[in-house]
């Protein structure tokens, strides 16, 4: 009989932070899901809306490849990398996270003049708080998950909550999607 359940599997982050020193916004997911991974970049599975909503409030287009994606974070002055470094999780279920260890921040911190820390969802927060709160000591703001498993936001709602990114950067952006 075979199981569709997915086993932990204990995974090092291998995609590299995304910023250079006129980022001034730093964007922090969990770690990086199945299809990121096999695509090599941040929200690589096609449902996740992140990349929409990055685009939408940036009034910029869709982002297709990751050379794409990569410049319309720095062309923006955003940072973007994840809270861990290593974790065993079962599949991309956040809520199955264990034995985690965070990612060293510092060297952004160091490099820019990050004005605001921002994680994606409920997990990426919590661990933010509880691994890298006490050693940089800096507020992160909480914004919703954007996978595909988070329908509770509509599109609009995403967007109007990621809108608060904007008041955080030099260039001077319209808040509505």
């Amino acid at each position: 009989m075979r199981s569709d359940k997915k086993q932990p599997e204990h995974i090092i982050h291998e995609i590299s932070p995304v910023f250079d020193a006129r980022s001034r916004v730093l964007v922090l997911g969990t770690m990086p899901s199945p299809k990121s991974r096999e695509t090599g970049f941040f929200y690589g599975h096609p449902q996740n809306r992140f990349w929409r909503v990055m685009s939408a409030i940036l009034k910029k287009p869709l982002p297709q490849t990751v050379e794409e994606k990569r410049a319309l974070m720095l062309e923006n002055h955003i940072a973007l990398w994840d809270v861990l470094h290593a974790c065993t999780i079962e599949g991309a279920g956040d809520a199955s996270i264990r034995d985690a260890v965070p990612n060293d921040i510092a060297p952004i911190l160091r490099a820019a003049d990050i004005r605001a820390i921002f994680t994606t969802g409920a997990k990426a927060y919590a661990l933010y708080n509880r691994y890298i709160r006490p050693v940089v000591g800096r507020e992160a703001i909480r914004l919703p998950s954007t996978s595909p498993a988070n329908c509770a936001q509509s599109p609009e709602e995403l967007c109007r909550q990621y809108a608060v990114i904007l008041t955080y950067l030099e260039e001077k952006h319209e808040k509505d999607c």
